[in-house]
């Protein structure tokens, strides 16, 4: 299956935006449970931009529509959303990104990471997953939450600056 893993600069986000909220509201509905407003409000956040976000951005973002919510009810939106594999957290900048790619939770995750222009491209990952999964049963080790992050230039900000 062929995805993008950086999206290009003039894509439709308003699509790809339109598209991981549907995916979210389907799970939540599939699953019995519910995609509270507050939780929609830090998803949305979270998907105005492939860059990751700290709590206390998503504060700031989600506080330029309404109240400013507390940090402990965004960090329990943002649990809810991390346990269902909605988001995901990028532990090297302690901040978190909306997922666009529908994978099983758990599944290896590979975030490229671009140091130029922030934005985290989620790479497929099955190979090296398989190498892992096998490393680790070697090892007699269960993997919780597996993630790798790479940080390099993305092929967008390379060809606007060689």
């Amino acid at each position: 299956m062929s995805q993008t893993v950086f999206h290009a600069p003039g894509h439709d986000h308003d699509r790809c935006t339109a598209d991981a909220l549907a995916h979210a509201e389907t799970l939540c509905a599939a699953r019995a449970q519910r995609l509270t407003p507050l939780r929609r409000q830090v998803l949305e956040v979270l998907l105005e931009s492939h860059k990751p976000l700290g709590a206390y951005e998503i504060i700031d973002r989600a506080a330029l529509t309404g109240a400013r919510p507390a940090p402990i009810t965004i960090y329990r939106a943002l649990d809810f959303l991390r346990d269902n594999g909605l988001v995901h957290r990028i532990e090297s900048r302690n901040a978190f990104i909306a997922c666009v790619n529908n994978h099983a939770t758990g599944d290896l995750v590979v975030f490229l990471i671009c140091e130029r222009c922030g934005v985290v491209g989620e790479a497929p990952s099955a190979a090296v997953a398989d190498q892992l999964k096998s490393a680790a049963r070697a090892a007699g080790f269960t993997p919780k939450a597996p993630v790798i992050e790479i940080t390099g230039v993305c092929a967008h900000c390379r060809q606007a600056n060689p």
